[in-house]
């Protein structure tokens, strides 16, 4: 029912920009208990939350990209993007696509399958 496919990874030279798009499901996008997020993973290393949304459109980012990474939606297109500016090599990983939210007082997660973002001279 719900899927989360994730596009606009690539290969990028240290200070260039990228922005990752998450094209969901339309019909989670009007529920207002959800929370969507980025979040990276290198091999070897646990996943980390990059930054998140509500469908408020509060945000939090962590600190290693604030000011750096802008996350924002679109809910006529049922799509979440992450705006990459002044990338580091150190940003290079698997970048995956979150949702969790509650319906009916049930709690339901989805990942996506994960973009790849490589930044490297």
């Amino acid at each position: 029912q719900v899927q989360l496919v994730e596009s606009g990874g690539g290969l990028v030279q240290p200070g260039g920009s990228l922005r990752l798009s998450c094209a969901a499901s339309r019909s989670i996008f009007s529920i207002n208990t959800m929370v969507m997020g980025w979040y990276r993973q290198v091999i070897g290393k646990e996943r980390e939350l990059v930054a998140t949304i509500t469908s408020g459109s509060s945000t939090t980012y962590a600190d290693s990209v604030k000011a750096r990474f802008t996350i924002s939606r679109d809910n006529a297109k049922a799509t979440v993007y992450l705006q990459m500016n002044s990338l580091k090599p150190e940003d290079t990983a698997l970048y995956y696509c979150h949702v969790i939210y509650v319906r009916l007082g049930r709690t339901y997660e989805y990942w996506g399958q994960g973009t790849q973002v490589i930044v490297s001279s």
